[in-house]
C-alpha cells in the first residue's frame, strides 16, 4: 500500500469517528474469492460481480440499543430499527460520495436488498450479504443465530457497506470465536427457525423466520430480534446492567423490567398483545 492509500484509510476512519460511527472495518475484495468456510456464496454475490473494479469493501456498523430491543416485538424496536437503517444508508452514501469526489469511483450498498418481507418470503436472499462483509472486514464472527457477533455489542449491530475502487489497507479477519454456544438464541426463537448447529453447518429455517416476521410486520411490530436480544455476548450488557444470562427466560410479572416491557408492547401494535 502506498502513502496515498494509507492516508485515504486514515481520513475515512477519522470521518467515521467524527460522525459517531463506532464500528468500521475494511476488507480486500479478493477475500470473497478465497472462501474462509464452506458452503460459500456463488460468485454473483461477490463485490466485484456487483461493481466491477471493486478493490475494497468498507463496512460500518451501528448498534441496536439493548434496552430497546428488550421490548421486542414492539413499535419501540420497530422505529429504532428503521432509524438505524436510515442512518446506515445516509452514512454509506456520504462515504461513497467523499471517495467519488476524491477521484475513487465508489457506491453505497443499501442495508437491505430484498424489497420487503413478503418478497423475502418468496426469495429469502438479498443481493449482497453485509454479514459476510462484516466478517471479512474483521468486525466479528458468526454466532449460532447466523448473525455477526461483535465484542462491543454482541449481535446487536446493523451493518452496511461501500464498494470502492481504491485499494485501502484492510483489517485482519477476527480469529477468536465470540459465540459461546450457550444455545439461548436457539431455545428462545419464537419460530423455531434455528437448527442448533454452528454456522455455516446449521441450515436456518428461513421460511419460519420470515413467516413470523411477516406476521409482526402486519402489526407494525417487526422485526423480531429475539435471537439478538438474548445473546449474552457483548460489552453493552454490562453497560446497561444486563449481565444475568437468564434474564429473559424468567417470567416474573413483578420484575420492574418485565413491567416496563409489557407496558411498551401494549401500544402502537395492531391486534392482540404479542405473546413471547
Amino acid at each position: 500500500m502506498d502513502e496515498k492509500e494509507r492516508n485515504a484509510r486514515q481520513d475515512l476512519i477519522g470521518w467515521c469517528r467524527e460522525q459517531g460511527i463506532p464500528l468500521v472495518g475494511i476488507a480486500d475484495a479478493t477475500r470473497w474469492e478465497k472462501p474462509p468456510f464452506q458452503p460459500w456464496m456463488p460468485v454473483e454475490f461477490y463485490p466485484q460481480s456487483i461493481f466491477p473494479g471493486t478493490r475494497s469493501v468498507i463496512v460500518i456498523g451501528l448498534p441496536v440499543h439493548l434496552p430497546v430491543i428488550e421490548t421486542t416485538p414492539s413499535i419501540f424496536y420497530h422505529e429504532h430499527y428503521n432509524t438505524i437503517n436510515r442512518l446506515l444508508d445516509q452514512f454509506t452514501y456520504q462515504i461513497a460520495e467523499r471517495l467519488n469526489q476524491g477521484g475513487h469511483p465508489s457506491i453505497a450498498i443499501p442495508r437491505d436488498g430484498y424489497g420487503s418481507i413478503d418478497v423475502l418470503r418468496e426469495l429469502p436472499v438479498a443481493f449482497f450479504s453485509h454479514r459476510h462483509a462484516a466478517f471479512l472486514a474483521g468486525l466479528g464472527t458468526f454466532g449460532m443465530n447466523n448473525m455477526i457477533l461483535t465484542p462491543a455489542y454482541g449481535p446487536r449491530v446493523r451493518f452496511s457497506s461501500v464498494f470502492t475502487t481504491i485499494r485501502l489497507p484492510p483489517d485482519p479477519v477476527m480469529e477468536q470465536e465470540l459465540c459461546i454456544r450457550c444455545n439461548r438464541c436457539v431455545e428462545m426463537c419464537p419460530s423455531s427457525a434455528l437448527p442448533g448447529d454452528p454456522y455455516p453447518d446449521g441450515i436456518t429455517r428461513k421460511g419460519a423466520c420470515t413467516g413470523y416476521s411477516a406476521a409482526l410486520s402486519r402489526r407494525h411490530a417487526s422485526p423480531c430480534g429475539v435471537c439478538i436480544r438474548v445473546c449474552p455476548v457483548g460489552e453493552d450488557r454490562e453497560r446497561f446492567g444486563r449481565t444475568d444470562p437468564d434474564l429473559y427466560s424468567r417470567n416474573d410479572p413483578q420484575s420492574p423490567l418485565r413491567r416496563a416491557w409489557d407496558h411498551v408492547r401494549r401500544y402502537g401494535v395492531k391486534g392482540p398483545f404479542p405473546e413471547e
